[in-house]
């Protein structure tokens, strides 16, 4: 027998640009650009939701930002305040589950299933941490509700930012089908162009289609891209106490 997993992923909005606004109440608002000074040849660490109106994007060119938002305030990195926070919103997350896998400095999954006596339903641990979350660090994030990881993540970036979406057995298939084939974890945009190739759009034409087919275009990968875009992922949660991935840059003044 199945058991039933309740699981969020939390993602925390723009939040190296999010964390600048709140310590600079003056950039509220303003398109802010962190990465380093337009001069240089850094690279966008994070874009606030102000400027990714204009198209600038994380790991895009400073100089190329500069072009597209040219009015946007630009603000280094400041790693160790960025950390500090990361903590705080930690500290949260522990305060509802011990069961909770970093993924990275602004986001995690965490399980809530062994949670439910305390705290209510998955829903009401999802809304009353998201809250908590803003009350103690001043910080929007979006939250994603679901029976497994794939959907808990794919629900936390529907409606960015400050989301909250709920995605059930029940209603799976109604979030998965409409949505890109590009949506789904593992499809590239070279994977993508080539499911295109063969009128394979959305997630409901993927489908639909039977494995032999998805795998003459994909390889070995097609069972899991299957499973995924029947909203099926059995992956636990990996429970460890750093982030799965940390990335470093050198931006050099002039090419190598």
């Amino acid at each position: 027998m199945t058991v039933s997993r309740h699981i969020l992923h939390v993602d925390m909005d723009a939040f190296f640009a999010a964390v600048e606004q709140l310590d600079r109440p003056e950039f509220a608002g303003k398109p802010v650009i962190v990465g380093g000074a337009p001069e240089g040849r850094g690279m966008v660490s994070a874009a606030s939701y102000e400027a990714r109106t204009f198209g600038v994007h994380s790991a895009m060119p400073i100089k190329q930002a500069l072009r597209l938002c040219p009015k946007a305030v630009f603000l280094p990195v400041r790693m160790e305040r960025y950390v500090e926070v990361s903590r705080e919103v930690h500290t949260v997350f522990e305060e509802f589950t011990p069961m909770v896998e970093p993924v990275s400095i602004d986001e995690a999954f965490l399980d809530v299933t062994g949670s439910r006596l305390l705290f209510g339903n998955a829903m009401k641990i999802g809304r009353e941490l998201k809250q908590t979350i803003t009350a103690r660090t001043g910080l929007p994030c979006s939250v994603g509700v679901a029976p497994n990881k794939f959907l808990a993540k794919l629900g936390s970036d529907l409606e960015k930012p400050d989301g909250f979406v709920v995605i059930t057995e029940e209603n799976k298939q109604d979030v998965l089908d409409p949505l890109s084939v590009g949506k789904i974890w593992g499809i590239g945009k070279v994977t993508e162009r080539s499911l295109q190739a063969k009128g394979i759009y959305t997630i409901a034409h993927l489908r639909h289609r039977t494995e032999h087919e998805i795998e003459e275009i994909v390889g070995n990968s097609a069972s899991l891209l299957l499973k995924l875009a029947h909203g099926i992922d059995e992956r636990p949660l990996e429970i460890t106490r750093q982030a799965k991935s940390i990335s470093s840059e050198t931006t050099f003044a002039n090419d190598i």
